[in-house]
């Protein structure tokens, strides 16, 4: 498809284009350590403690359905176990795994390069277009927002 014919294209579909195609990127080159974008960003989330679905779900701006699966594949891989809240034995609760910790360690470095890389490839200024896409979660997803996936 030729550049013409995206510009024809509206704004939000543009958006949602290049997002999937960027986590399609990160997906390949995270193939070999057994995860994907998605997998990254809740373990990077778990870095702070355990946590269960639902709450994971929210911070993600994703469904409950969605996250299970992502945990699912996580605790599948080694990379998180979940294990019942002593709390409220029927809730579950991710935590990492040793596993888990040097993986989201060794990206930490490595995350940012892969999309500056990404992102220069397409000739794009990262720093502004990081301002612009926090605006714009900010203002989506702030306090009492239903964004989801």
């Amino acid at each position: 498809m030729s550049w013409e014919q995206h510009e024809a294209w509206a704004t939000g579909r543009l958006l949602s284009t290049a997002a999937r195609l960027v986590e399609n990127t990160w997906n390949a080159r995270l193939r070999d350590d057994g995860v994907t974008h998605a997998g990254v960003v809740v373990l990077a989330t778990l870095m702070a403690g355990p946590a269960d679905q639902r709450v994971l779900a929210r911070a993600q701006h994703v469904t409950e359905q969605t996250m299970g699966r992502t945990l699912a594949h996580l605790e599948q891989t080694g990379h998180i176990t979940r294990d019942a809240d002593p709390a409220d034995r029927r809730r579950r609760v991710a935590q990492l795994t040793d596993r888990g910790r040097g993986l989201v360690a060794s990206l930490s470095d490595r995350g940012e390069r892969l999309t500056d890389d990404i992102l220069r490839t397409a000739g794009q200024d990262s720093a502004a277009l990081r301002a612009g896409l926090i605006a714009l979660i900010s203002a989506l997803a702030g306090p009492g927002s239903d964004a989801q996936d």
